[in-house]
């Protein structure tokens, strides 16, 4: 599982891009209202879900695979 630090707060679709798993908001968004992104195992469809210190982001990828990617909130 992969870690990305954040500074404060930080949206899920933020989160997507400075990730690398997006290039950009537009993507973020058909992404995650497609239901392709789970945050802490749970389907979420708001691109401006605030994420919080160890929430565990899943991305599933159309050819099936999934990855989990750790939120790390530093000072």
């Amino acid at each position: 599982m992969d870690t990305i630090e954040v500074k404060g707060s930080i949206r899920l679709g933020q989160f997507l891009k400075l990730a690398g798993v997006v290039e950009d908001g537009a993507t973020a968004r058909i992404a995650i209202q497609s239901g392709d992104v789970d945050v802490n195992g749970h389907t979420e469809l708001r691109r401006g879900s605030h994420l919080r210190d160890g929430d565990v982001i899943t991305v599933h990828y159309p050819d099936g695979a999934a990855a989990d990617i750790a939120v790390k909130a530093i000072d």
